[in-house]
């Protein structure tokens, strides 16, 4: 039967303590950066607490993925600085415990927890991102809560400016109402001694009474008669006059069927199945397009033009020297020839540029599938790599807290996301293949754990200022000793 060592409990239990501390705080920071990026979706719109926090559940699985590796490395960094801080790491060296000996239950559960990131990416996220991007469609088309501010133009209702200088009760005094639902030119602009705004029943449309006002409406792309000369404007004085606005104040979900076919709601092997069916479709239609190409325009191929010059030439089989038969001919033949040759190379050129739209949407398609694919591997990977580099540097800086750690992790992150970014950037535009541009931080990151892992095992100062200052001293009077 398998016994659990207690230097394996205590230091997976100083771990996971710190993993779950960590793993909120990235959460949360990064939680907090989505909702200023969408917080336009949200203010205003007077959706109901329901709506806001199933929005918030769906951001915050969504935020796993980037939060997850961050959290491992400050955890392991935080760990084993405290261990080697409190010189808890030293004594368990003494007594010939190794440092993979120490890491080992570890190990095991970073190795657990790299097999459920996959499975969290495969199965959990594909639904996550589906629900809440349907879900910031739907908050995008929402109209807002009606609010008219005082002494400020308010430009909510579609179509239209509204300014008032005074409320009272459910009364606005001194309006006035820019209209351009009808276009720039037929622009309307009314004038309002007061007014109220009302819902109608089904609270789908804005039901506007004005009293004691007037109207000018600019009549520029009407015709009095079909004559040219027209009236520019027309004035109109009410004592009343209502105006019903659309303004759908209902929440209306779009179904998650709207982005079924995007990347970021497909599994494993949903993106496989899309990227070998659109591929296919690709090089068939690129196939065709080259086979056209080269049957109909390729040089030598064309329908050489009927005239006695041409049959001449052919019948006596003599070689054609394109430069000394256009030397040959006249000015006006040599002008029009150009032209020709102009007019073909520009029909060549958008033939060329049409067959390239034709093919970019499929291409891109595949390219984004093909990266997302990628992604659910390097996500479980980049949890490993983080884990290697965190666990050997905190047991090499010794150094614990929140101070040194957190600094080491974010400027650590901030590369790794960078060379993340660009090699996705890279992917993204075809500059370089999927697998290279996704797999790139992995393949920056891992030498540095791997080295990182070794000089911890071999107990090297590796942030030792002294030993960097006497390195730097002996070459000075080395380069000194050279020059004298």
């Amino acid at each position: 039967m398998f016994k659990i060592k207690k230097i394996d409990l205590y230091i997976f239990k100083r771990f996971f303590t710190l993993f779950l501390m960590t793993f909120l705080i990235c959460i949360f920071i990064l939680l907090m950066q989505f909702l200023w990026k969408h917080v336009a979706e949200l203010v205003g719109k007077g959706v109901s607490w329901s709506v806001l926090a199933e929005f918030f559940v769906y951001a915050t699985i969504s935020l796993v993925p980037m939060a997850l590796p961050l959290a491992i490395l400050l955890a392991s960094l935080m760990t084993f600085g405290n261990l080697g801080e409190n010189f808890e790491l030293t004594a368990m060296k003494a007594a010939g415990i190794s440092l993979f000996r120490i890491m080992r239950p570890l190990i095991i559960f970073i190795s657990m927890v790299c097999v459920g990131a996959f499975y969290f990416s495969n199965d959990v996220l594909p639904i996550s991102q589906s629900k809440l991007w349907t879900l910031i469609i739907s908050l995008k088309q929402k109209s807002p809560e009606l609010d008219i501010p005082v002494g400020e133009f308010y430009s909510g209702i579609n179509g239209y400016n509204i300014y008032v200088r005074g409320k009272n009760n459910h009364m606005l005094k001194d309006m006035m109402i820019y209209n351009f639902s009808e276009g720039f030119d037929n622009a309307q602009v009314m004038v309002a001694d007061s007014g109220k705004i009302q819902f109608t029943e089904d609270n789908k449309y804005l039901l506007l009474s004005l009293y004691d006002g007037e109207s000018f409406e600019n009549l520029k792309g009407q015709r009095i008669n079909n004559s040219v000369n027209s009236i520019p404007y027309r004035r109109e004085t009410f004592k009343t006059k209502e105006m019903l606005l659309d303004f759908d104040t209902e929440f209306n979900r779009f179904d998650e069927s709207i982005i079924a076919d995007k990347h970021v709601s497909k599994n494993y092997k949903q993106l496989t199945q899309s990227i070998d069916s659109v591929s296919k479709i690709t090089n068939s239609i690129s196939t065709v397009q080259a086979k056209e190409i080269v049957d109909k325009h390729y040089l030598g191929r064309e329908t050489l033009p009927k005239n006695n010059i041409v049959n001449s030439l052919k019948k006596n089989k003599k070689v054609i020297n394109p430069d000394s038969f256009f030397l040959s001919l006249n000015q006006e033949s040599m002008v029009r020839i150009s032209n020709m040759a102009l007019e073909k190379a520009n029909t060549m050129k958008n033939l060329i540029v049409y067959n390239k739209m034709m093919l970019t949407g499929s291409e891109d398609y595949v390219i984004s599938h093909e990266i997302e694919r990628h992604r659910k591997f390097t996500l479980s990977f980049a949890c490993l790599i983080f884990f290697f580099i965190g666990a050997p540097l905190g047991a090499i800086i010794r150094k614990g807290g929140l101070g040194m750690p957190v600094v080491i992790s974010v400027l650590m992150f901030i590369f790794y996301y960078i060379i993340d970014n660009t090699g996705y950037k890279m992917s993204k535009e075809s500059l370089w293949p999927s697998y290279m541009g996704m797999w790139l931080s992995s393949a920056v990151l891992l030498p540095i754990g791997i080295f990182l892992t070794y000089k911890a095992v071999v107990d090297a100062t590796l942030l030792n200022t002294d030993q960097y200052l006497k390195y730097w001293n002996n070459l000075r009077n080395r380069f000194n000793s050279i020059i004298n």
